[in-house]
């Protein structure tokens, strides 16, 4: 059973940094990436990035180049989401997922794509 467990939310000032950390465990499939979602109220879920734990390939939603960094530690087998630069327009529940690259990628590309496991959610606010 794939289990992912956000941590790492919180409230920070626009230019500001947060660090989002996912726990993953039951993820095993060298074809899947593991990554990020966001959704802001009233606002449909936004693919923000993704890396592949296999090979360490990263993609990044363009909304987020230049600011986000994705990495992953394996001895922990945990997914950062390192965010600098914070907007109030990043502001959202941020998801950890994982599934198939290639919805990956065309989540990130086109925002189709269906991705198979989530976590349940932390709270990012910046505020202006």
């Amino acid at each position: 059973e794939v289990q992912l467990v956000e941590s790492g939310g919180g409230l920070v000032q626009a230019g500001g940094s947060l660090r989002l950390s996912c726990a993953a465990s039951g993820f095993t499939s060298v074809d899947s990436a593991i990554g990020w979602f966001r959704q802001a109220p009233g606002k449909e879920r936004e693919g923000v990035s993704c890396i592949v734990p296999s090979d360490g390939n990263t993609y990044y939603a363009d909304s987020v180049k230049g600011r986000f960094t994705i990495s992953y530690d394996s001895a922990k087998n945990t997914v950062y989401l390192q965010m600098n630069s914070l907007k109030p327009g990043d502001t959202a529940v941020y998801y950890c997922a994982a599934g198939n690259l290639l919805s990956w990628i065309r989540v990130l590309m086109n925002g189709e794509g269906v991705i198979d496991f989530w976590g349940q959610g932390t709270q990012v606010t910046v505020s202006s």
